[in-house]
């Protein structure tokens, strides 16, 4: 698409802050591969082709960027992609309707676990232990062995009760006859702090973002076990959220953001660009962790353990191609039914209100229209459907897209959540079918 709607030109020609409400913006972002798009989007100068000068902040946790975010003491940041969910509900201490019209990237974590937990591992049961699909056959077993013995259960780290990690973890241990919260102990760890956990023994193992995988196996203290993308193929992973209220008071600027972001997405997904994608987000202000740890993921290999070359794994990083940036409803959708599975919402909503209101695809698209790129025409796609990249034609061209199975060969239709939830045996039945019964889907 090369026109561009009139009522959008005057955001497509802002330069040094013209025509846009607040041209001086404040982002919070976590040191992890996927702060990427805004970091990239500042030192290679996409921030600044749109009009805005943008300040980033690093910071210690999600907990402090939601709150930030919430005070307006930052105008926005990145976020894990149910915050803005869980922020709208109130779920955890804070309550504000906060949105997304921006999805970061797809993939990007791992689950790791400690040198003597594989050992264990590899002793009762060396088939599964070696074959990352069955691994988790393996953690049960030295989990059966400790119940016997009568020791404390293992002890689990993610990075947030309202994020992906936390959901592919619970996601992979139950598909494994896992009990998440009853066989294991789930603990909350920024990720830069996941590794030195690791080494003092204080946890057995974590869910966490690139590069602190890649740093416990460098640092030989911890084994990769499986990554999220092999656990569900190509899953959404960190979003640009805002305040509600400050969107509708800065719908230039937002714009200008989005279409900034979008722009560092796409350079940041051509393979020459990568590694000095990486050698930039290893410097101190951002990453700060070695760059050749950095570049493992970022290149397109994955290091499971220290004593092997690396796997190929090109999708791991996504931050562009499969229409990464689309803000999907159908993930907003999933991302409640997981809420609703392990008891962190009880009561009834109606999921595709909350879905709309939060995930905001309507923005999404102004923006890449403003620059002549392609956008999904659909709010909503059944995930697991495909083992193979396909084509989406409900879009302005047809668009490429990445497998998006589930390690269990679940499919997920967004339109009927329910039934999707009986499939399983819900979490001690805290959210009883009855309650689930008045959700409008």
């Amino acid at each position: 698409m090369s026109s561009v709607a009139p009522w959008l030109r005057s955001a497509v020609h802002a330069t040094g802050g013209e025509g846009l409400e607040k041209p001086r913006i404040d982002l919070g972002f976590i040191p992890l591969t996927d702060c990427a798009p805004l970091v990239i989007a500042k030192e290679k100068g996409f921030f600044r082709k749109h009009g805005l000068e943008v300040r980033l902040f690093r910071e210690v946790s999600w907990a402090n960027i939601r709150d930030k975010v919430f005070a307006g003491v930052l105008d926005g940041g990145h976020m894990l992609a149910p915050m803005p969910i869980a922020t709208t509900l109130g779920l955890g201490e804070l309550k504000k309707p906060t949105i997304t019209a921006l999805s970061l990237d797809l993939n990007g974590n791992a689950i790791t676990v400690s040198q003597r937990l594989y050992r264990r591992m590899a002793e009762l049961d060396p088939e599964a232990a070696a074959e990352r699909s069955m691994s988790v056959r393996a953690l049960k077993k030295v989990i059966e062995s400790d119940r016997k013995r009568g020791y404390s259960p293992l002890c689990f780290a993610t990075v947030f009760p309202f994020s992906t990690h936390n959901y592919m973890l619970r996601y992979w241990l139950a598909a494994g006859g896992i009990d998440p919260d009853c066989d294991v102990r789930l603990v909350v760890i920024p990720p830069p702090h996941m590794v030195d956990y690791l080494k003092a023994g204080e946890i057995d193992g974590y869910c966490v973002g690139e590069p602190w995988n890649a740093q416990a196996v460098a640092q030989g203290v911890g084994r990769t076990l499986i990554t999220d993308y092999e656990i569900w193929n190509n899953k959404p992973e960190k979003v640009l959220g805002v305040n509600r209220e400050w969107a509708e008071r800065h719908p230039a600027t937002h714009r200008a953001l989005l279409m900034a972001l979008l722009e560092s997405a796409q350079w940041i997904d051509r393979p020459e660009n990568r590694v000095e994608v990486a050698e930039i987000l290893a410097r101190e202000d951002y990453v700060s962790a070695p760059a050749d740890v950095v570049k493992m993921s970022m290149t397109g290999s994955f290091h499971y353990q220290i004593d092997a070359e690396p796997a190929p794994l090109p999708d791991f990083n996504v931050f562009f191609r499969y229409a990464a940036t689309f803000p999907w409803r159908s993930h907003a959708v999933w991302f409640v039914t997981q809420m609703y599975r392990w008891g962190q919402l009880r009561d009834p909503i109606d999921i595709r209100a909350l879905a709309e209101e939060v995930y905001r695809p309507d923005l999404y698209r102004e923006a890449a229209q403003a620059l002549g790129l392609p956008f999904p025409t659909v709010d909503y796609k059944t995930e697991g459907q495909h083992d193979q990249p396909w084509t989406l034609q409900e879009a302005t061209e047809p668009m490429s897209l990445g497998k998006d199975r589930f390690l269990d060969g679940g499919v997920f239709d967004p339109l009927r959540p329910v039934d999707y939830l009986e499939q399983f045996a819900l979490h001690n039945r805290q959210v009883s079918l009855d309650v689930l019964a008045k959700v409008n889907p």
